[in-house]
């Protein structure tokens, strides 16, 4: 129990002030290193002949944070080693999974209540203890009570970041003026022909569609029109991008002026020194990430490590390095300097200014639209 009892003194002394976050985390190694596999965890993996956890994510800064500030510190105290993919795309992932064997696939960082729930239609939910994970209780209920609506005996996953897909656009040719003038519009306006990009993702392309022709996302009625709009953007745009990575370079390099773009990438750019401006427009797509663990996966050693992933010393710092809000509450949590500065953080612990996705809405039509856009992508 010594190095439980030290780590619990280092994380006082972050939370005093006493210590900076890049101090603590090399203090929390060392700590693991004197006093080796002495924790409650390593012991039950010893017994249960768990030796490692695997993770899947999203790559780029958001993996890089969750290993410098979560994985690396993890292993430290416990032993176990978290093994980290990246994903080849979300239904790529979920078809992967599903032709996986039982445990195979552990924890997967999934978007959107809607993941949660065709994960849950294809039993592919498991039960967590949540008095293994007690820092659940500093979490947003605005957050939980998602997941709750579509499991309500249990939960599969915990909340863990938030954030937007809004606008992104260069300053250099596109002024704040225009982009709040024209919004989702500016999207299909041939004034920026050449110039324009956007996600190679169904729901996206179907959201921004329906801002464009002036719809709830949440319940279009003219899909045809839809349609169009997303087969005038296709027109009008350079290419799609399909990562995070790809989005940065696209924005970094000019090669485009204006897309919808991940909020917390946005962030990375502009501390880069790129004037890249941010604009999320009425309805604009919000969304949540959470932690889902599969079924089949050794619940004992996943419910330790999203119990440390939560502890506000951990959360706080992955939140500051992939830049995107984490689910702890604001009102129960000080979170520090930089988290109140990104795109989409709400201080209210509400998230009542986003717009999320209905799953049900949203997961009733994938089929049909999915197929849809896959045919507009390649020109139809």
């Amino acid at each position: 129990m010594e190095n439980t009892t030290r780590y619990e003194r280092l994380r006082e002394r972050l939370q005093n002030g006493d210590l900076d976050r890049r101090k603590f985390l090399g203090l929390l190694g060392a700590a693991g290193a004197a006093y080796g596999l002495q924790t409650p965890l390593a012991k039950y993996a010893n017994a249960q002949t768990v030796s490692q956890v695997r993770f899947d994510g999203w790559g780029g800064i958001v993996s890089e944070a969750f290993r410098k500030f979560a994985f690396d510190p993890y292993t430290t105290k416990t032993g176990l080693t978290v093994v980290d993919g990246t994903f080849p795309g979300g239904d790529e992932y979920l078809a992967l999974v599903r032709a996986s064997q039982p445990g195979e696939y552990n924890i997967a960082h999934l978007s959107g209540v809607f993941d949660y729930a065709r994960y849950h239609a294809f039993e592919l939910t498991s039960e967590l203890n949540l008095d293994n994970i007690p820092n659940m209780a500093l979490v947003m209920p605005a957050l939980t009570n998602a997941f709750a609506a579509v499991t309500s005996d249990s939960l599969s996953a915990v909340p863990y970041d938030y954030g937007s897909t809004g606008l992104a656009y260069n300053r250099k040719y596109i002024s704040d003026e225009e982009m709040h003038e024209k919004g989702a519009n500016i999207l299909i306006d041939a004034a920026h022909k050449g110039k324009i990009g956007g996600w190679s993702d169904w729901r996206t392309r179907v959201w921004y569609g329906a801002l464009q022709t002036g719809q709830d996302p949440n319940g279009a009625t003219d899909m045809e029109a839809i349609w169009d709009a997303v087969r005038q953007h296709r027109d009008l745009a350079l290419k799609y991008w399909a990562s995070g990575a790809e989005l940065m370079s696209l924005l970094a390099e000019e090669e485009i002026h204006v897309t919808e773009a991940w909020s917390g990438r946005v962030f990375a750019l502009q501390e880069q020194g790129h004037d890249i401006g941010y604009y999320d427009p009425p309805q604009g797509f919000g969304w949540q990430e959470c932690l889902f663990v599969i079924k089949g996966s050794p619940m004992g050693a996943c419910e330790e490590l999203l119990n440390f992933m939560l502890d506000p010393a951990t959360s706080i710092a992955v939140a500051e390095g992939q830049n995107y809000p984490p689910a702890l509450d604001p009102t129960k949590v000080d979170l520090g300097a930089k988290i109140p500065t990104l795109p989409a953080f709400d201080p209210t612990g509400t998230l009542s200014g986003l717009t999320f996705a209905d799953p049900g809405y949203w997961n009733g039509n994938e089929a049909e639209w999915s197929e849809t856009f896959s045919r507009v992508q390649r020109g139809y």
